[in-house]
């Protein structure tokens, strides 16, 4: 596992899912709250709606290197801010990602660990409902599991299995290799279109035939 995330942590996103574009992808309107910033980890469910007091069992819980999944089901009150965030840096995690609202951005930044949410909001929940930990929770448009893999970037998140991460790490490298390649070619003056199968390819949809868009590089 700890080899599958330090090359996680080596892609995009984005690369992740053009190696695969059958994954299933988190609600984009759930986004870092702080720019320029990556991370993968196991998941930590917790269940807060309008309530942060199962924040307090989550990180309890929560191994150094791990991601807390927030189910926040529609709350419209912040359920996580930067004591909480703090606390998640302190202990090691990987970060934090919230179906809901987040506050105290200010105090995030300066933690710097990835926060991810669908907004802000100045006023918190109540703390009287303790929630639910390490259960199968809505996420996103998702169903997460405890122990499924959290990748996120300034593009969004995914999550998935790690068997299934597993079966496409190679091929997102292999992504990313050919773009970097791509860049450096374009930087020294060839053009995108020759670089690539696009023309091919635009023909033999046209003769409705099976094909794909490639690289020659």
């Amino acid at each position: 596992m700890t080899d599958l995330l330090e090359r996680l942590r080596g892609v995009q996103v984005s690369s992740l899912c053009d190696a695969d574009k059958t994954l299933p992808v988190v609600d984009p309107l759930i986004r870092a709250m702080l720019p320029d910033v990556a991370m993968a980890g196991p998941a930590v469910t917790v269940s807060c709606i309008d309530d942060h007091l199962p924040m307090f069992a989550a990180l309890r819980v929560a191994a150094p290197g791990s991601v807390l999944v927030v189910a926040g089901a529609g709350g419209q009150r912040a359920v996580s801010g930067d004591l909480f965030a703090t606390e998640a840096h302190r202990r090691g995690l990987a970060g934090i990602v919230v179906d809901g609202l987040v506050r105290d951005v200010r105090g995030i930044r300066e933690t710097g660990l990835p926060v991810f949410a669908r907004g802000t909001c100045p006023a918190s929940g109540t703390v009287r409902d303790p929630g639910t930990v390490d259960e199968p929770v809505s996420f996103g448009g998702l169903v997460v599991a405890p122990g499924d893999i959290v990748c996120g970037d300034d593009d969004g998140l995914l999550i998935a299995p790690p068997d299934r991460l597993a079966e496409i790490v190679g091929k997102a490298e292999e992504v990313e290799r050919a773009e970097r390649a791509l860049v450096a070619a374009m930087r020294d003056g060839a053009e995108l279109h020759g670089l690539t199968t696009v023309d091919e390819h635009v023909a033999a949809l046209h003769r409705d035939e099976d094909s794909a868009l490639g690289f020659r590089v």
